[in-house]
């Protein structure tokens, strides 16, 4: 005689069956960095606001607006980005602004 929880474990024909459940990954959402420009007293205004204007593509009154708080409170953010495209900000700006023999610092941080 099969007892009730032989039952549990036997399909509608007798046989052994199981479901199979196939989980879903978690995927994990990519880390934000934001790209923090930070003040020098040598760079110009104007540079630095065509740098937010070309690079994190600002319009003039944002750009003004980012360049005047760096100004005032010594830092700044210019934008928040995954780590690849916030790394790649950091070295478009401190390459160009290298060219151009401009001090200006960029750099990244965890958001």
């Amino acid at each position: 005689m099969t007892s009730m929880s032989d039952f549990d474990k036997l399909g509608d024909d007798g046989s052994n069956t199981g479901v199979v459940i196939k989980s879903k990954p978690k995927t994990k959402k990519p880390s934000h960095y934001k790209v923090l420009m930070l003040n020098d007293d040598y760079t110009p205004m104007e540079f630095v606001v065509h740098v937010l204007e070309r690079f994190f593509h600002k319009n003039r009154d944002e750009a003004t607006s980012i360049m005047l708080h760096v100004h005032r409170r010594g830092v700044g953010v210019c934008g928040i980005f995954t780590y690849e495209v916030a790394e790649t900000k950091v070295a478009q700006v401190m390459d160009f602004a290298r060219r151009h023999q401009h001090p200006l610092q960029c750099i990244l941080e965890k958001a």
